[in-house]
C-alpha cells in the first residue's frame, strides 16, 4: 500500500505519541495505525524477553487512534512489558514496542511500563543547562561513548608514569562521563559542549552478549526515544539505562558542559524490521515514481518528514529529549533528507522551550531523495532555515583535501588553489566583499545568513581523523610536521567566525590506523589512546590555549554577519597563505587589532601587515596571550606550516 492510501484522519492530528499512559486507576495503550488494519492487539508480558503474554487485549479504533485500557486491580502495571500486534489485510505485521516507546527491555523488542519519575537521579529537578549567550560561544567536542573511555584502563608501560593515571570504573558506558577523570579532561581542554554520537536504542549491538566484542557508531535506529542499552551497566533493567543517561547529563551540566544529541530520523536500520513499518506500512517512508523505496540515506530507505505524522513525530521526539533528558542541542544526521518546513517547525517548537538549544546538521543527503530538491534542508538552503546550522565541507576540504580522495591534499599539504575556500570558512560562510565565491569549492553562493549557521571543522567521526588524513595525503611527512600541521588546521577552525567543532582525541594526536569509515571497526581502531595525553603533551597544551584564546576574545566569535563584514579584513593571499585582521576592538574585544596568518607551506613566508607595534601571541606552535615578544608591522615572516597571531 502506498503512503497516500494511509492518509491519517484529521482527528488524529492532536496525537502526541503517548502510547502508554498510566494513571492511578488504569493503564491506557494508544497506537497510531491505519483504520484499514484488520485488527490491533496489545500483549502484556512479565519479562522483556521470552515467555508468553500474561494478558492480550483487543484495541478499538476511535477518532483515528487504536486504544485499549487496563483497569488496575491493586497496583499499576509498572515492571511489566508490552508489544503491539498489528494485522494487515495481507499479512501479520509482527509485534512491535510501538514507534514511541520510552522504556524497553533488552535489545528493545518490548516496551516497558515504568514510572519515569523513578528514574530521576537525586537533584534532577534542580538540573539546569549551562548558560549560552550565543551559539558562537560554543566549543563542540564530538565523541562516541565507547571510543572515549574503553581504553582508559590500558597502559603502554605499567612501570612508568602512565600507570598513575586514574582508571575508569565504567569504560564504554554513559557513567564514564560522570567520572572525575573525564570531567576534568573536558574542563581542562576548555570544551563547553559535547556532541554524543547516537545514544538512542540502536539495532546493531546485541545487548544480551556484551561480553562478545561488538562495535558500531549507532546510525541504525530501533527505538528513537530510549537510551541505548549497551552503554548502560544493565541493559536488562529498563530503568537503568534511563537513570544513567540522566546522571551523565547532570554531571556534565554541573561542569558547565552542554550535551548535544546526534539524532538519526532520516532512516531506520531496515524497513521490514522498523517499528514504523510494523505499525503503518509505507506511511513513514518515501518511494520513487516506480514504487521502489527511495534511498537518500544510503542505508536502504529514507523517511518522509513531509508526511504530517512523521513531521509531528520528529517534533515530539525532540521535545521529549529536551524535557525528559535535559538535552541542550541536536545534530541531525543527513539533514538534507528532511524537508525545510519540518526543520523550521522543529526550530519553532524548540524555541518555545529554550531558544538557546542549538540545532545543526549535515546539509546533504547520501543519495537522491524522492522529494523536490529545492524543498530539502540542504546546506545551500540554510538561509531559509533561520538559527539552524550546517557543517562547512568547504573549509574542511580546503584544509586537508576532498572527502572522496584520501590521498589528495590541499592547503595543509602546501598545494595552492584553496585559499578562497579557507577565507570563506574563516568568515563563517557569510557574504564578504573580499571572498570570491566563484573560487570557493562546492558552493556558488554564500549560504549562511549568520556565521552561527556554519559549523567549522576539519575532521569528525565519519572520515579519516586528522592525523591519518595528513599521513595519507602528504608523502614523506615527518612526525614533527604532522604535529605542526595538526595544530595549524585547528588554528584555522578555532579562529574562524563559525561554530568550532572537533573530533574527540584530536587533542592527543588520535589515529584510527588509516581507516576511513570505522563505523564497525574494533576498539583497537576506534579507541582513544590516553597515553597520548603525555606523549603529545605539547599538542594538548596548544589545543587548550587555542580554545582559551577563542573564549577570551569576542573578536573570534562575533556571531553577526554585519559585524564580520565590518571587522574582518583579509590580507592579500599567497599560495597556501591566508591572513586577516580583526580590527577596531572587534566585538568589544580588549585588543585593538588582531592579526592571524596561516602558512601551509614547507618554507617560511613573508607577509605584509599594517604598520605598528604588535605583541606576538602565537608563533611556531606556541601560544601565550601574555606575549612571546614584540614585532613591528610592515613585512613579517611566518614560520613553515604554522600560524602567526599578533595583537596591537
Amino acid at each position: 500500500m502506498t503512503a497516500m492510501a494511509f492518509m491519517q484522519p484529521l482527528s488524529a492530528q492532536d496525537f502526541d505519541f503517548k502510547e502508554c499512559v498510566v494513571t492511578s486507576e488504569a493503564t491506557t495503550f494508544q497506537l497510531l495505525a491505519p483504520e484499514t488494519a484488520r485488527g490491533v492487539k496489545v500483549r502484556i508480558y512479565q519479562d522483556g524477553v521470552g515467555g508468553k503474554p500474561i494478558k492480550t487485549l483487543k484495541m478499538k479504533y476511535v477518532h483515528g487512534i487504536w486504544t485499549a485500557t487496563v483497569k488496575h486491580r491493586k497496583h499499576p502495571l509498572y515492571g511489566k512489558f508490552y508489544t503491539f500486534d498489528v494485522t494487515g489485510d495481507r499479512k501479520q505485521w509482527n509485534e512491535t514496542p510501538g514507534v514511541f516507546a520510552k522504556a524497553v527491555g533488552v535489545n528493545g523488542r518490548r516496551a516497558a511500563i515504568i514510572d519515569m519519575k523513578s528514574t530521576d537521579p537525586e537533584g534532577w529537578a534542580e538540573d539546569r543547562r549551562p548558560a549560552l549567550k550565543s551559539p558562537a560561544d560554543q566549543v563542540i567536542y564530538e565523541m562516541h561513548h565507547r571510543d572515549f573511555s574503553i581504553a582508559r584502563n590500558v597502559n603502554l608501560d605499567p612501570g612508568k608514569v602512565f600507570a598513575k593515571r586514574q582508571s575508569s570504573e565504567y569504560p564504554g558506558k554513559f557513567l564514564a562521563l560522570t567520572e572525575p577523570w573525564a570531567i576534568n579532561h573536558l574542563k581542562e581542554l576548555g570544551v563547553n559542549a559535547v556532541h554524543i554520537l547516537p545514544s538512542f536504542d540502536y539495532a546493531s549491538v546485541d545487548e544480551s552478549r556484551l561480553g562478545t566484542p561488538q562495535y558500531n557508531w549507532g546510525y541504525d535506529p530501533l527505538n528513537y526515544n530510549v537510551p541505548e542499552g549497551s552503554y548502560s551497566t544493565d541493559p536488562f533493567t529498563p530503568a537503568t539505562r534511563i537513570r544513567e543517561f540522566k546522571q551523565m547529563v547532570q554531571a556534565l551540566h554541573k561542569a558547565g558542559i552542554r550535551v548535544i544529541l546526534d539524532v538519526v530520523y532520516n532512516h531506520t536500520f531496515s524497513i521490514d524490521g522498523s517499528n514504523f513499518q510494523k505499525t503503518w506500512p509505507d506511511y513513514y517512508f518515501r518511494k520513487t515514481a516506480d514504487g521502489q523505496y527511495s534511498n537518500g540515506s544510503g542505508c536502504g530507505n529514507e523517511t518522509a518528514s513531509e508526511q504530517p505524522m512523521m513531521r509531528k513525530y520528529m517534533i515530539e521526539s525532540v521535545k521529549y529529549w529536551i524535557n525528559e533528558y535535559h538535552i541542550d542541542g541536536f545534530r541531525f544526521d543527513l539533514m538534507g533528507v528532511h524537508d525545510i518546513e519540518t526543520m523550521n517547525a522543529i526550530r519553532r517548537a524548540v524555541d518555545e522551550i529554550d531558544p538557546t538549544i542549538f540545532i545543526y546538521g549535515e546539509g546533504w543527503s547520501a543519495g537522491s531523495c524522492a522529494y523536490p530538491q529545492e524543498q530539502l534542508a540542504m546546506k545551500a538552503h540554510i538561509s531559509q532555515m533561520p538559527r539552524i546550522a550546517a557543517f562547512s565541507d568547504e573549509l574542511r576540504d580546503a584544509l586537508r583535501g576532498p572527502f572522496n580522495d584520501d590521498a589528495k591534499g590541499a592547503f595543509l599539504a602546501g598545494i595552492p588553489g584553496e585559499e578562497e575556500s579557507v577565507k570563506f570558512g574563516i568568515a563563517g560562510g557569510v557574504r564578504h566583499p573580499q571572498v570570491d565565491i566563484k573560487l570557493v569549492n562546492y558552493s556558488d553562493d554564500f549560504w549562511a545568513s549568520e556565521p552561527t549557521q556554519m559549523i567549522s571543522y576539519v575532521s569528525c567521526h565519519d572520515d579519516m581523523c586528522l592525523t591519518d588524513r595528513l599521513r595519507a595525503s602528504i608523502p614523506g611527512l615527518s612526525q614533527e610536521e604532522l604535529q605542526r600541521l595538526d595544530i595549524l588546521a585547528q588554528t584555522a577552525v578555532f579562529t574562524s567566525q563559525g561554530v568550532p567543532f572537533m573530533l574527540s582525541g584530536e587533542e592527543m594526536m588520535r589515529d584510527k590506523k588509516g581507516v576511513h569509515n570505522s563505523f564497525e571497526s574494533p576498539d583497537s581502531v576506534n579507541q582513544l589512546n590516553w597515553n597520548n595525553t603525555l606523549l603529545y603533551a605539547s599538542t594538548f597544551d596548544y589545543y587548550k590555549k587555542l580554545i582559551q584564546l577563542r573564549r577570551n576574545h569576542p573578536a573570534f566569535r562575533l556571531g553577526d554577519a554585519r559585524k564580520v563584514r565590518e571587522s574582518l579584513e583579509f590580507l592579500p593571499t599567497q599560495p597556501c597563505v591566508v591572513g586577516y585582521r580583526l580590527k577596531n576592538h572587534a566585538g568589544g574585544d580588549a585588543w585593538e587589532d588582531i592579526i592571524v596568518i596561516l602558512n601551509g607551506n614547507r618554507e617560511a613566508k613573508s607577509v605584509e601587515i599594517p604598520q605598528g607595534a604588535y605583541q606576538v601571541v602565537c608563533c611556531d606552535g606556541v601560544i601565550d596571550e601574555g606575549g612571546l615578544g614584540v614585532m613591528e608591522g610592515g613585512r613579517v615572516e611566518v614560520d613553515p606550516q604554522s600560524a602567526l597571531i599578533l595583537r596591537k
